[in-house]
């Protein structure tokens, strides 16, 4: 038997397509509520599944949304897509996930893919590569909202970030406040945020007389470039009391080096971490970090793309939530 259509669930119940069509589609019909279940029972039977696309011609909605993401295997995000999946299905919709891989070009042609598959409105953490897939939506008239990262010089943009400097600031007077004056950081590589990142913390590291260019590391935002940025410094043979790092996952691969490598954390070297990810509290030892609410990020990401959606927005609205610190055990007391 090949799909199951419309007309095959009529010739079931013995009624016209017409009259299935509108009460699987949910339309106002004048049929008692014994026929609506007769329906909705024969079209289970069937296994039907409707066709999206053609709903979506015929109401300009698909009920779908799409969510880009830099890096899957980065914990941070998975846990945003998460928010996002279990507030999407609160309203009814469905998300599609996209893996950029830190590449603009990947990032455009996702864009290119979502807008052909009629989605009402996209959330991206954008690769900091390049702006054209912004610039694809905007001419698509397709809402959509940032999360996480920025993207500067560009209006009409509405998003949900965390507040980098007050984060980046919590983490330096904290380590400072522990005794520590040789702090290393490692950042990302990447352009937007890592930059971002970077720049408060030489501000705020000059400004407590604190700063050495030689402690500065940038690598991938990843657990291998945490290892690797964290080789480079400690071959420096420069001291080194604690090491901040821009994400947890940077920080997770640099405390698997330090301990591989003989190191005591805390007793050696002091590590704190960005993000507040899952994982964070079941490594041993569990560790210090700047906590970013990520779950309340993608919760209002959410919100922001419906008020979008529905035209509610009149100009850029952005939402900046603010970090906070969490204490476990990768910090001198």
């Amino acid at each position: 038997m090949g799909k199951v259509t419309l007309l095959d669930i009529a010739k079931a119940v013995n009624l016209s397509k017409t009259t299935v069509s509108m009460v699987l589609n949910s339309k106002p019909i004048n049929v008692s509520d014994e026929t609506k279940s007769k329906i909705f029972k024969a079209a289970q039977d069937l296994n039907y599944i409707p066709n999206s696309l053609a709903r979506s011609l015929s109401t300009k909605k698909s009920y779908t949304i799409g969510f880009i993401i830099p890096d899957i295997q980065n914990p941070f995000f998975s846990e945003m897509a998460k928010a996002i999946e279990i507030e999407a299905e609160k309203y009814g919709y469905s998300m599609i996930l996209c893996n950029s891989f830190n590449s603009g070009k990947k990032e455009q042609e996702y864009i290119t893919l979502l807008i052909s598959k009629l989605v009402d409105g996209v959330i991206m953490v954008p690769s900091g590569e390049n702006n054209k897939g912004i610039e694809l939506l905007k001419s698509n008239k397709v809402p959509f909202v940032l999360a996480d990262r920025m993207v500067y010089g560009k209006d009409g943009i509405n998003g949900v970030f965390c507040d980098n400097e007050n984060g980046i600031k919590l983490g330096v007077e904290y380590l400072i406040k522990k005794g520590h004056k040789n702090i290393a950081f490692v950042a990302g590589n990447q352009k937007g945020i890592s930059n971002t990142r970077l720049e408060y913390f030489k501000e705020i590291a000059k400004k407590y007389e604190i700063f050495n260019k030689d402690l500065i590391e940038t690598e991938n935002f990843s657990m291998e470039g945490g290892i690797e940025a964290t080789d480079s410094l400690i071959n420096k043979k420069i001291n080194i009391d604690a090491i901040f790092y821009s994400s947890d996952v940077m920080a997770i691969g640099g405390m698997k080096y330090l301990l591989r490598n003989g190191y005591k954390i805390p007793e050696d070297i002091s590590i704190l971490g960005y993000d507040n990810i899952g994982i964070s509290s079941f490594i041993e030892p569990e560790l210090t970090t700047i906590a970013q609410p990520i779950y309340n990020m993608g919760e209002k990401a959410f919100e922001l793309l419906m008020k979008s959606i529905k035209d509610e927005i009149d100009e850029d609205l952005i939402i900046n939530l603010t970090p906070y610190l969490v204490e476990r055990k990768t910090v001198k007391k």
